[in-house]
């Protein structure tokens, strides 16, 4: 017998019959490590794997490339796209317009939405404006309704003929035909996603406003600061953590947004990146594509970053201490009625207005004719008449319409309840495992697909699933992939909040279900899920919420046999069929809204914007 294996102070090899069932052992006895490494095997394929995939696509040539190049080879490497979008000929067209207009577009709506949103919001929280209850209701609505109904409005009023076709309100009624410029273009679409996404600035810095202590500014005061310096030394820093947020995540989700570029853009062939990344796979340019969607992901990083910097020395500021709190409202004096009218006036053109223009361009029989004695209840009840819109019936006799409203529900259905449990799995393995690596890598490929900007996730999948990959067969094309790119999308909020809700519960509960024998899955079922079921129905609701009002995100996913209430608004407006787009979008907006009664009423009153906050 050799020293080594006498000797007792020797150890087990690593390997050993004996140490490999006590490293199993250990790991069935911790559930969420076994949890961990399964969610972050799937989101990884889900989430890392296409973008991996995208980057091979756009690297190697494509069949299509053979036009232009006979003698490659395909899936050879190849930097062929890479020049073609930055320094071929076409560069200028492919990469640097839209880069300018995405840039130009998302800087202005970002200065104009967050400034109205926050100027809305210091109204709202520090003075004594009336109606507070009723505004802060309807100043949300933006936020739940589609990103592009504003457009489809904006449309109907400035359309002239000269490009539109039809004329619009303002010609009809006024006899004066709009320039283009603002019919269409750069002005109105900074415009109408202005006055949608003002929201995230507001619910932002509302919050955040909230919980300033006004003794701060009034000790600023007694120590001889004007109001303009105790707002620059005191307020702002405190705040510029909440505004660097609404910063981000209004420009992030400008660079990403279709419908309002595509509606008010196209028809004067203005690109930005969504829209041109949209034309170019509709040429079959797949390459161009994906190479513009791996800048808008890059360009979405690198902002992320700048603001992490930039607000990051500024992290130690507190708001909320174990000290007395108030909050004390300016008085306007003589400026409250001139203020509070101010603000239903703008309430008024940006939620009531638009619908209202919409229904009206719903009831015309003729395009462009907005007289009271030409309306009609037809493209909404009426059944097909070949002397009316080419004999399309009204949605509710149009079984594509129909077919669209089941494919709409049972999107919004499908995807809240996988993103739900999901989303629950991985808080529950994030928060039960916190500190180790594995914890942290999946919070971090979970969080991953808020970067993507859904325009360039959606090439992202193309490039993925339009073959077999794997064991998964090609999914484009199918409802299947609609679903699933939901799912990962939304993934970054409900895992927010399954962390939010499995932090609330006691581990000490599972530890004595554990002692007296109950089983993991049995203690998921009887104390994790029905504890964290208020939240994760929450997150549930919002992904219901946002998968019926989505777009950009499924544009390039969309297929007869899958389409969905959004689609169908894109393609009639498309085919200048305003009546009808104009019922299918109001008929849309009020199923949205009726699923925020629902979220508002189960969590007790907060609505989108407590879900955002998770």
């Amino acid at each position: 017998m050799s020293l080594d294996t006498a000797s007792s102070g020797s150890k087990p090899p690593v390997l050993s019959r004996s140490n490999l069932s006590y490293h199993v052992y250990r790991l069935v006895n911790q559930p969420e490590k076994i949890l961990g490494l399964l969610c972050l095997a799937v989101l990884s394929v889900l989430v890392l794997g296409p973008l991996f995939e995208i980057i091979h696509d756009a690297l190697v040539y494509q069949s299509y490339d053979l036009a232009y190049r006979p003698e490659a080879k395909v899936g050879s490497f190849t930097l062929f796209h890479l020049e073609r979008v930055f320094t071929g000929p076409l560069s200028k067209a492919l990469f640097l317009k839209p880069l300018f207009n995405s840039v130009a577009v998302g800087v202005c709506v970002t200065v104009l939405g967050v400034g109205i949103g926050s100027g809305l919001a210091w109204l709202m929280v520090r003075t004594n404006i009336r109606f507070k209850g009723v505004f802060g209701a309807l100043a949300v609505v933006p936020y739940m309704m589609p990103s592009w109904v504003l457009a489809l409005a904006w449309l109907s009023l400035f359309k002239n003929d000269r490009i539109g076709g039809n004329e619009g309100m303002i010609t009809s009624f006024f006899g004066v035909q709009p320039p283009d410029w603002v019919s269409y273009g750069f002005f109105p679409i900074v415009i109408c996603l202005a006055l949608h996404y003002y929201a995230y600035g507001f619910l932002l810095m509302s919050g955040a406003l909230a919980t300033v202590d006004s003794e701060l500014e009034e000790a600023g005061a007694i120590a001889g600061m004007n109001r303009r310096q105790r707002l620059w030394r005191i307020t702002f820093p405190l705040l510029l953590p909440a505004l660097g947020s609404a910063v981000v995540l209004t420009f992030i989700r400008i660079l990403g947004t279709f419908g309002t570029p595509a509606l008010l853009g196209l028809p004067v062939r203005f690109f930005t990146f969504s829209t041109q990344i949209y034309a170019s796979l509709n040429a079959r340019n797949s390459g161009d594509a994906f190479v513009l969607a791996l800048v808008l992901i890059v360009m979405a990083i690198t902002f992320i970053w700048i603001n992490s910097r930039v607000i990051g020395i500024r992290k130690s500021f507190v708001t909320l201490t174990g000290k007395g709190f108030r909050q004390r409202e300016i008085k306007l004096g003589a400026w409250q009625w001139p203020a509070t009218i101010a603000v239903a006036a703008f309430l008024v053109v940006t939620v009531l207005l638009p619908m209202l223009i919409l229904l009206w361009e719903s009831l015309v029989i003729t395009p462009g004719e907005y007289s009271l004695k030409g309306l009609t209840a037809h493209f909404w009840i009426g059944k097909s008449d070949i002397d009316i819109a080419n004999g399309e019936p009204g949605i509710w006799h149009s079984p594509g319409i129909l077919t669209a409203l089941w494919n709409t529900i049972k999107l919004g259905v499908l995807a809240a309840v996988c993103n739900g449990m999901l989303g629950l799995l991985v808080g529950y393995a994030a928060v039960r495992g916190r500190g180790t690596l594995l914890a942290r890598w999946l919070e971090g490929v979970a969080f991953a697909p808020y970067i993507f900007p859904s325009i360039a996730l959606g090439a992202i999948y193309i490039g993925m699933f339009s073959t077999p990959w794997g064991p998964l067969p090609a999914l484009y094309g199918t409802f299947t992939i609609l679903v699933l790119i939901t799912v990962v999308k939304n993934l970054p909020f409900t895992s927010r909040t399954g962390i939010a809700a499995i932090l609330q519960i006691d581990k000490s509960l599972e530890e004595t279900a554990r002692v007296q024998g109950i089983g993991w899955f049995r203690r998921m079922a009887k104390i994790i899920i029905p504890m964290s079921s208020s939240g994760v129905t929450a997150g549930m609701l919002l992904t219901f919420i946002t998968a019926t009002r989505e777009l950009s995100l499924i544009i390039l996913l969309l297929s007869p046999a899958n389409m969905v209430l959004t689609g169908v608004i894109f393609s009639y407006n498309e085919h200048d069929m305003t009546q009808h787009s104009g019922a299918v979008t109001l008929f849309l907006v009020m199923i949205i809204v009726g699923a925020n009664v629902l979220v508002r009423m189960l969590t007790g009153g907060g609505g989108l914007a407590g879900l955002r906050h998770t």
